[in-house]
């Protein structure tokens, strides 16, 4: 209904913008209450989280205090999306997301992913690293 009034474009940076605000706030609590330096540790904490209950399945790439890797291969969220024939709803609400909980982590923290699975990608590839600056 929102994208009926609004045209998609808006009413999707409108739910972007909100969300975001959010999201980066859960982000940095979650670093705030961790206080865990390692961003490998940490990143591995937050995707124990997010995969409970059969959530995500998916296989560490590489870990260590400045990075950590995953390659998601199944996502229950996407799923459900999918299932409902909103992926792009879905992109929007859950995949979006990623990149405004890592702003909370810190200015020095980055995210790259090339590729969804709620996009049709066979995997979600999350690389997140530590700048050097």
């Amino acid at each position: 209904m929102l994208q009926a009034e609004l045209g998609e474009g808006r009413a999707n940076a409108l739910v972007r913008k909100a969300l975001g605000t959010h999201y980066r706030a859960q982000g940095e609590a979650f670093r705030r209450t961790r206080r865990e330096n390692d961003l490998g540790q940490a990143m591995a904490s937050a995707f124990a989280t997010y995969a409970r209950e059969d959530a995500l399945d998916y296989q560490v790439v590489e870990q260590s205090a400045d990075s950590y890797a995953i390659d998601v291969t199944r996502c229950r969220y996407a799923e459900f999306y999918q299932e409902l024939g909103e992926p792009d709803l879905g992109f929007l609400l859950v995949c979006s997301a990623d990149f405004h909980v890592i702003e909370g982590f810190g200015s020095d923290v980055e995210l790259a992913r090339s590729q969804t699975i709620m996009q049709g990608a066979p995997r979600c590839d999350f690389r997140y690293k530590r700048s050097s600056d």
